[in-house]
């Protein structure tokens, strides 16, 4: 994740497709025609032979699609229309250019399904002359494979060569260089245009046709945009994935989702938010827009209309804080709303922020009200971060222990599959195998086996004898391997999610020590949702699993393949770089994505049986191996304070926050500290005592008793005041000796008076510390009485009342 450092422009994009993002949209300009679209119909006729595609018929078969085209033609001359395109297009969908030919092959006498053949191919023939340009629901229905093979020979055949090339170029195989082409000949046949002409309108609308018809784009899609980029049709160097993603939205987009009326509010948010957006990530920029603009100013205007001023009333102030408290979902009872403090303290920052910016500029003055979020409507933010911070705690218990199990899971399973891989390699197609006392047999690859379309015809496909399940070995083993790789990168690293999928072969340096000469090596991590870089330790461990990454990725060139990182939170992409989670999907490298590591794990972790107390599946989630991880290290010794740059933390708060400690290690510690204090004192000190230094410590109890109380020095300490008990601060007065201190006091004051009326002014000066040193203890002993008799009843302290707001 990358933090915004400013507002952000949007990305350069091909051009603005908005009406191409949904279903197809009717178009904003009249629907191209073909070239002969008002021939008669004998010209139109006598151009079907020249086509290359025709010239390997036989005479019957050329006349038999020349009355058929001919037949066609003469129905459609019959439909309203001022060309072959009108008239096309008025029967298209109803009832259908083909809906006449059951009654036509009856009065003929033919077979419908050999006559209906016949007009099928001569209509192809006028779609190859470009007679009218057919809809994508037409082509569909259609059905006819062959047409769009005979359009790459029609029409720009030397096009569609070079098309083929970039494909194969690209690693595509025989089944996906074939859908990628029949994508590209939809489009040519629907817009008329040579495939040099093509535009990126034009795929994006047949996308977005696709998407109204089946839900999702065809497969090929994105194979047809890539080759025409190759061949230099579109201008563009980013995938169809990447030109359609949006970037960041401004500020003044991000508000009018939200619908706001009163516009000198809506311009006031987009100031403020501009004010903040520089120094937030754009997610939690976005989150905090939604609060501000969404849950809080558009729910006041819904339930307020008319409302102009942020000077919320009371009555306003309470509906809406009574609203918050409970999710506003429609199905189902309403359950209490988890972020509602968050939500208080997003808008009484909110307005405190104004508050404090109107001192330096005035403008700000006018919006300059009070607050309706009171300091004690946030009470319980203390409370609730305690609650969540002890169930993180717990959370770490349970796992911790079980980390181990979830590990060898991992290894275990990563090494049957490879194992398993090797065993089918070894075996010819069609024969069986044993491996770990289960029997397999190896199947031929198919084209519609929809778990090998990962791998084409170079899938391992085998079929599990006892219960029948097909297996793809290379995508089982493939994922096998980098569940293993998350789980160990994850538990050596402690990183974040976003930090692991950005790892790069960059990332591994090395460092020299200054003063042994070691070479170190170290892991690079890039500034992530602390904007920190920082540099970690790779254990022999992690060496392992990265090494073992590295040569998994590696191309035939020896290097490991650049790839790009969208990064969904921020809506941006990074540069090209050699990412070490990447992946083939397909003929295009792309980095594991966040869906596709979280069901890794859960697949790992399902394999492993894990169950908590009450006998429910265990989950775990990448930000737990990164609690595990620093409560690990902290409990074998690691200082806090490095921990938290380890993780990269600014304060040690959170750090602490992390760590789940074990009323175990707790006994274990405190046991250890004990030990360590005991192995710095003199030996002599821990052995027993004899009868004469056991008689001196009772001893020293006993003259700790002395005229005004007890004496509180440690034992083996000598007097410090040379027994001038009442200047000493070691001295406790017995509340039963009160009347003899008042009677000290009473003395020490006639003797200084004694010691003035005679000049014994040094004298004066010891008395008078005295007395001073008497008064304070004659206090202390009144104050503890008072305290003692407080005590002893209660008083009704009532309700207190606060006048005025509470900033």
């Amino acid at each position: 994740m990358t933090t915004t450092n400013s507002t952000p422009t949007q990305p350069p994009q091909v051009t603005p497709f908005p009406r191409f993002i949904g279903t197809q949209q009717p178009r904003s300009t009249p629907r191209r025609v073909g070239p002969i679209d008002t021939l008669p119909s004998r010209e139109v006729l006598a151009r079907l032979p020249e086509l290359s595609t025709w010239s390997h018929l036989t005479g019957v078969e050329m006349r038999a699609r020349l009355r058929a085209a001919e037949r066609l033609l003469a129905w459609l001359a019959e439909r309203p229309g001022t060309g072959w395109q009108e008239r096309w297009d008025s029967c298209e969908t109803d009832p259908g250019p083909l809906s006449w030919v059951p009654d036509a092959a009856s009065a003929n006498g033919r077979c419908v399904k050999n006559f209906r053949s016949e007009v099928v191919s001569g209509l192809a023939g006028l779609l190859l002359c470009r007679l009218v340009l057919p809809s994508y629901d037409f082509l569909v229905d259609y059905g006819a494979v062959r047409l769009f093979a005979d359009v790459r020979t029609e029409l720009s055949a030397d096009a569609f060569t070079r098309a083929e090339e970039a494909a194969r170029a690209r690693g595509m195989i025989g089944r996906q260089v074939a859908q990628t082409l029949t994508c590209l000949s939809k489009i040519v046949l629907h817009t008329g245009k040579d495939l040099h002409e093509v535009t990126a309108d034009d795929v994006l609308e047949f996308r977005a046709w696709n998407i109204g018809r089946y839900g999702r784009h065809q497969t090929g899609i994105h194979g047809a945009w890539d080759v025409l980029c190759d061949v230099g049709v579109l201008d563009s160097d980013q995938s169809l994935r990447a030109t359609l993603r949006t970037g960041q939205s401004t500020t003044e987009e991000l508000v009018a989702q939200r619908k706001i009326q009163c516009a000198p509010v809506r311009d006031m948010l987009i100031r403020y938010l501009n004010e903040r957006r520089p120094a937030m990530d754009f997610s939690s920029f976005r989150q905090l827009v939604g609060t501000l603009a969404g849950t809080f100013w558009a729910d006041i205007e819904r339930h307020h209309p008319g409302i102009d001023t942020l000077d919320l009333p009371p009555e306003v102030a309470d509906a809406w804080k009574a609203r918050i408290a409970f999710t506003s979902g429609t199905k189902g009872p309403k359950k209490p709303r988890r972020g509602r403090l968050e939500i208080l303290a997003r808008v009484r920052t909110f307005y405190l922020d104004i508050q404090e910016w109107a001192h330096e500029d005035p403008s700000w003055a006018p919006w300059a009200v009070r607050c309706p979020i009171r300091r004690s409507d946030l009470a319980g933010v203390a409370k609730r971060n305690r609650a969540r911070t002890a169930e993180v705690h717990q959370r770490i218990r349970e796992r911790l222990p079980h980390l181990p199990t979830l590990v060898d899971t991992a290894q275990k399973h990563r090494e049957d599959q490879a194992a398993l891989l090797d065993a089918a390699r070894r075996t010819p197609i069609g024969e069986s195998f044993e491996h770990d006392r289960r029997t397999y047999r190896r199947i031929q690859y198919r084209h519609d086996t929809r778990s090998a379309s990962q791998h084409g015809p170079d899938a391992i496909v085998i079929t599990d004898e006892h219960n029948g399940e097909r297996i793809e070995l290379l995508r089982k083993e493939e994922d096998a391997f980098w569940a293993w790789a998350i789980i160990e990168t994850l538990r050596h690293t402690g990183v974040r999610i976003e930090e692991l999928l950005e790892l790069t072969h960059l990332a591994l340096v090395s460092y020299r020590l200054p003063d042994t000469g070691e070479v170190v090596p170290l892991l690079q991590i890039v500034p992530s949702k602390s904007n920190e870089e920082r540099l970690l330790l790779v254990t022999p461990e992690l060496a392992s699993v990265l090494a073992s990454v590295i040569c998994r990725i590696r191309g035939e060139d020896g290097r490991v393949p650049l790839t790009a990182r969208y990064d969904a939170h921020e809506r941006v992409t990074g540069p090209m770089l050699p990412h070490l989670f990447q992946r083939k999907n397909g003929w295009r490298r792309e980095i594991i994505s966040t869906k596709v590591l979280y069901r890794l794990l859960d697949e790992t972790l399902e394999r492993a049986g894990l169950t908590d107390r009450a006998g429910q599946p265990l989950r775990y989630t990448p930000h737990d191996f990164r609690r595990m991880f620093i409560t690990d290290a902290v409990t074998g010794g690691l200082p806090v304070h490095i921990a938290a740059k380890i993780l990269g933390h600014h304060s040690l708060d959170t750090t602490q926050a992390y760590l789940a400690v074990f009323q175990e290690e707790l006994i274990k510690s405190y046991r250890a500290f004990l030990d360590t204090r005991r192995a710095a004192r003199p030996a002599a000190e821990y052995r027993e005592p004899t009868e004469q230094e056991w008689n001196e410590f009772q001893q020293h109890f006993e003259l700790r008793k002395v005229e005004l109380g007890t004496c509180g020095r440690p034992y083996g300490t000598p007097c410090a005041h040379e027994h001038a008990c009442v200047r000493c601060p070691m001295l406790r007065v017995d509340p039963r000796q009160r009347r003899r201190l008042e009677e000290i006091i009473r003395n020490l004051g006639d003797r200084i008076e004694e010691a003035r009326v005679n000049g014994w002014l040094g004298e004066v000066q010891g008395l008078q510390t005295s007395l001073e040193a008497a008064r304070n203890k004659l206090s202390s002993l009144d104050r503890l009485a008072r305290n003692r008799m407080r005590n002893r009843t209660s008083v009704a302290l009532g309700m207190p009342i606060i006048p005025g707001e509470e900033r």
